[in-house]
């Protein structure tokens, strides 16, 4: 399936120079995980306290999820290529991700017509894609990132959705709650199909290969 995370690599290319000077400088990945989890939670905060009134805010959306992306894959870079990786980094990765989407995610119940059901279910899914994905090497196979709807899709599709809201004072077309309540939670179930899928996929694999 296509999906943003594929551009992963260039990306994090273009962000290696900067990854090295960070390292340089002490930077650790816990604390770039940590970080990016602090403002997530901050902006989702704020939002929830003056999105209803002052949609205009919802602009800071696009804005910081392009910047948490980019904190995602420093964080990621500096635990493999500086000798940062530890377990305690394992848990935070998968559990600050977890913590931001939902922090994120939550103001829009406040933009029109989503409502507090659509937007719960969103959470709900992507919060069980991203415990399909981790679940992985728990039962032996690699750690899956699978889409359609994984974690940077959903940030392009809800910084859109931020970008719009903010831009048109929170109120979005009638249609576009039947692609929050019908069309996204289709896409992420099948993004967990797809991990599951993929992770049985890879312990047949290994088992053929070492029998």
């Amino acid at each position: 399936m296509i999906s943003i995370y594929q551009l992963k690599p260039s990306f994090q290319g273009l962000l290696r120079p900067l990854v090295r000077r960070l390292a340089v400088a002490g930077a650790t990945a816990n604390a770039v995980t940590v970080l990016a989890m602090a403002i997530s939670m901050l902006i989702g905060g704020w939002l929830c306290t003056v999105g209803r009134d002052s949609p205009t805010w919802f602009l800071l959306v696009p804005f910081w999820m392009f910047l948490r992306m980019a904190l995602n894959a420093v964080d990621g870079m500096l635990a493999r290529e500086f000798g940062q990786k530890t377990p305690l980094g394992a848990y935070l990765n998968e559990l600050t991700d977890v913590a931001s989407d939902t922090a994120l995610y939550l103001p829009f119940v406040w933009v029109a017509p989503f409502g507090w059901q659509t937007v719960c279910l969103v959470i709900v899914l992507s919060v069980a894609s991203e415990m399909t994905g981790a679940l992985g090497p728990m039962v032996g196979a690699p750690r899956q990132y699978n889409g359609p709807m994984g974690k940077s899709d959903r940030a392009f599709l809800f910084g859109a959705l931020g970008l719009w809201a903010g831009l048109a004072n929170g109120k979005l077309p009638d249609w576009v709650f039947w692609v929050m309540a019908v069309a996204v939670p289709l896409c992420i179930l099948l993004n967990i199909f797809n991990r599951v899928r993929s992770g049985l996929a890879a312990i047949s694999n290994s088992s053929r290969r070492h029998p």
